[in-house]
């Protein structure tokens, strides 16, 4: 039996999708805080409230491998993960994968200290463990292309840095072929796009496509940081991005290792597909 937490949230459905494309939506378990809202994925679900350790355990009856999506709530993270470990290593489940960050073992932005904490427990756990060290989501960065059309620019604290993003769907196809597959136990795979691009390189693409001149401009992380928050982003989440997008300046979402189209089977997404998808 396979199962996932987060199985409701924008990764987890995608991984969902994917699972029962290969034909196991009767062996896929939803793992989420609120039955109702999975309802709709089509395979079986069950209660895993992280703040209701009581849940956990038994949700995990006759789970063999088990997808363990990040919590978002920043601050609560590490424990509410060390509680899921803890309690699939009681319900007897076999394999954990988890789903951690880009170099989460070297990296400085500030979300890496809650994955290297994580992915400290998951190998001290004694369980069979694979990480999948994702990379940005591409999405970070085309999600909001009409404010860029509106005002001409891409804006950011990224510089010329290089970023092998990867989209959402990329990502979590992988996790989904890594999980209904053997071979992956004790694997540390860093998961990024097989080309890397600029922002810079973004601005131009969005031009070319869109017709309309569009220019990336840099800015000091503070100073983006506050336009972040101007447009409504709680002061926290708005460092972290601002934070996360300096350290992209000095090579955080690098990667060359072509792991991900590995694990795909197929080429990732590329910088010209990724802004025509955003720019339907």
């Amino acid at each position: 039996m396979y199962a996932l937490t987060g199985a409701t949230g924008q990764l987890g459905r995608i991984v969902i999708a994917a699972l029962k494309d290969k034909g196991l939506s009767d062996q896929t378990v939803a793992l989420v805080r609120d039955p109702s809202k999975g309802a709709d994925l089509g395979v079986s679900v069950r209660l895993f409230d992280y703040d209701k350790p009581q849940s956990l355990e038994p949700a995990l009856e006759n789970v063999e491998k088990l997808l363990l999506i990040s919590g978002s709530e920043v601050g609560k993270r590490v424990p509410q993960h060390k509680a899921v470990i803890a309690a699939a290593v009681r319900a007897g489940v076999k394999h954990i994968i988890y789903a951690s960050l880009l170099h989460a073992d070297t990296s400085e932005i500030l979300l890496a200290p809650d994955h290297r904490e994580t992915e400290a427990a998951l190998k001290a756990s004694g369980l069979d463990y694979t990480i999948l060290r994702n990379s940005w989501y591409t999405e970070n960065y085309t999600g909001n292309l009409g404010a860029a059309l509106a005002h001409g620019a891409i804006i950011g604290s990224a510089a010329e840095g290089k970023l092998n993003t990867a989209s959402r769907a990329d990502l979590t196809q992988a996790a989904a072929n890594v999980l209904a597959s053997d071979g992956h136990v004790g694997k540390i795979y860093e998961l990024g796009n097989d080309e890397p691009y600029t922002l810079s390189d973004l601005a131009a693409e969005v031009s070319r496509q869109s017709g309309k001149p569009i220019v990336y401009t840099n800015l000091p992380k503070a100073e983006y940081a506050k336009i972040l928050e101007g447009v409504g982003l709680p002061a926290p989440v708005a460092d972290m991005i601002a934070d996360s997008d300096e350290k992209a300046a000095a090579g955080a979402f690098a990667e060359n290792s072509g792991s991900l189209g590995k694990l795909l089977g197929r080429p990732t997404q590329t910088l010209q597909q990724a802004v025509a998808e955003a720019l339907q």
